[in-house]
């Protein structure tokens, strides 16, 4: 069981905020959830179409900020959750070592992968949530959660 998620985007300002609040709210209070960008211009806030889409959904995103990732992160991290198998290469050139742990975020949806909805309409969002939610419930059997 995995304990500690860290969940990988471009920007950190899209897809992995909005995947990182759906696992907070469905994963329990025993899951450690942080997300990052590899691409990521380190405080940014979420955008304002991913936030209404999950607002729309009554899930919090809380007062997200964007954060490069960093080797740290992922030696931190016991899952790392990846959008697109490109984020894949960039995360082992950052840290070989980890590559056991990595995986795509839609690995249960024959690794779906999921596109980029930045500086798209608000229905790329909307959809963008519907993929991610089928793939968070299908991480949580794996995750280190409360009984609910």
């Amino acid at each position: 069981m995995f304990s500690r998620v860290l969940i990988v985007c471009v920007g950190n300002v899209c897809r992995s905020p909005m995947a990182a609040a759906l696992l907070r709210q469905r994963g329990g209070r025993r899951l450690e959830i942080c997300s990052a960008g590899v691409q990521a211009h380190n405080g940014a806030h979420m955008d304002a179409d991913a936030k209404a889409v999950l607002k729309q959904h009554r899930v919090k995103s809380g007062d997200h900020r964007a954060c490069q990732l960093t080797p740290e992160l992922l030696h931190w991290a016991d899952l790392v959750l990846l959008m697109e198998q490109e984020q894949l290469k960039r995360v082992v050139r950052l840290a070989p070592e980890v590559r056991g742990k990595v995986f795509l975020i839609g690995k249960w949806q024959n690794d779906l992968q999921i596109a980029d909805p930045y500086r798209r309409q608000k229905n790329a969002f909307q959809q963008t949530y519907t993929h991610l939610s089928r793939c968070v419930d299908d991480w949580l059997p794996y995750l280190s959660i409360e009984d609910q």
